[in-house]
This record gives structure tokens, sequence and C-alpha cells, in this order.
């Protein structure tokens, strides 16, 4: 398993974004030498955990538990064969392409060591949005992404350090809940009846998902 690029991305005008500026930063482009992750902070407040790269819309992405985003080059490859089109790598907006590496089943709170001293934990899926349509050129690409399934995934920062494209990635934890990212994609989005499997994960998962499982599960409760 091996870190196959680091992307990073900088602000960028655009029509397909409904950000109060209209900037974006989901075009990622592969960086050489050694990009520094760190815990970025609360969402909200908190952009990319990776030094370089722009989180624009500060109210749906960065922030802690999603500070770097995760995609495997064996599911760009599927999407090219499918959209008839070359894609590069950081095309979806991922900061790490992965090789050899199943990113949408990685388990909620698995962990994965990159390089020498980088750990990083799994906590979502992610939800595709206007803006990631809109910088594919796809029309009814929600739609089709989420029928995929294969959503990448989110992670936090346990270990800060920095990483490079070659760096090893090793899975260090995986734990034995059964709770994948796309499990937890699927829960949030067209399968809502999964909700309670998540709890599973418990507060491995992103605490807005957690929250929804928990309200879920109370609503149905005598």
């Amino acid at each position: 398993m091996e870190l196959l690029s680091v992307n990073v991305g900088r602000p960028r005008p655009v029509p397909y974004t409904d950000q109060a500026e209209g900037v974006t930063g989901i075009d990622k482009r592969p960086v050489t030498g050694p990009v520094r992750v760190s815990a970025p902070g609360p969402k909200g407040t908190g952009g990319s955990g990776l030094t370089g790269d722009a989180v624009c819309d500060l109210r749906h992405h960065g922030g802690d538990d999603q500070a770097v985003y995760a995609f495997a080059r064996e599911d760009l490859d599927h999407w090219e064969r499918e959209l008839g089109r070359p894609l590069a790598n950081g095309c979806f907006g991922e900061n790490i392409t992965t090789g050899g590496l199943d990113v949408s089943g990685a388990l909620i709170g698995e962990r994965w060591r990159i390089g020498a001293t980088v750990i990083l934990e799994v906590t979502s899926g992610r939800i595709p949005c206007r803006t990631f349509q809109g910088h594919l050129g796809e029309r009814g690409w929600v739609k089709r992404f989420t029928r995929k399934g294969a959503t990448g995934a989110y992670l936090r920062v346990i270990e800060p350090g920095e990483i490079r494209a070659g760096d090893p990635v090793e899975i260090v934890h995986r734990p034995g809940h059964g709770v994948t990212a796309a499990m937890e994609f699927r829960a949030t989005t067209t399968e809502r009846e999964l909700l309670p499997r998540l709890l599973a994960a418990a507060d491995a998962l992103h605490p807005e998902t957690l929250a929804a499982a928990r309200k879920y599960v109370a609503a149905r409760t005598p």
C-alpha cells in the first residue's frame, strides 16, 4: 500500500459554488516534496490538515474530523473507464491518492501510518456536492457518484508530521465493528435505516454522523 500523490489546491473563482466569495479549493494538484499534516482545528474555523491546501467553504468542509480526504487510484481508474476520459490524481478533490488500499472499505476508526510519523484515523465517507459536480463537468454527477458508493474517506490527524508521494501506507489499527466508510455514507444518504448500526463505531464516527445516528434511534425508541 502506497501514497501515490499528495494533492493541494489554491482558491479559485468558479460559477458553480455557493460559497460566499464564489471560490473553491477543490481543484487539487499533486505536489513534489514533503507536506506538513496536522490537525487544523474545529469545523467552521479549521480548514485543511495539509499545509498549503485551501478549504474555502468552512460550513461544509475542513476541520479536525475532515482534515484529510483520501481516494483510491483504483476507483479513479474505474471512473476513467466509465467517463471515457483521463482523471488525474487529485481531480476528485482528494488530498491523498492511494494505491493498493480499499479506501471506501476502510473501517471507521481504522488508523493508517503514512511515512515515518503521520497517523490518520478514518471518520466518514464523502458526500458529493454541487461544487464537485461543477468541477467535473458531468451532468447528474451527484446521483451517479452516490449510486456507486465508492466515496473515499475523510480522516482526522492522530499524529502530525510530513508525508510525500511514495510513502508507504500501513494499517496500524483496524476495529472489529464492521462499520466502513461506505456504510456510513449509505446510512447518511440513501439507506438511513442503517444509522443504528453505525453506533458500533461510537466516538470514532464524525460527530455529525454520531449525532444523526443517536437522533434516529431515539426517535424510534418507545
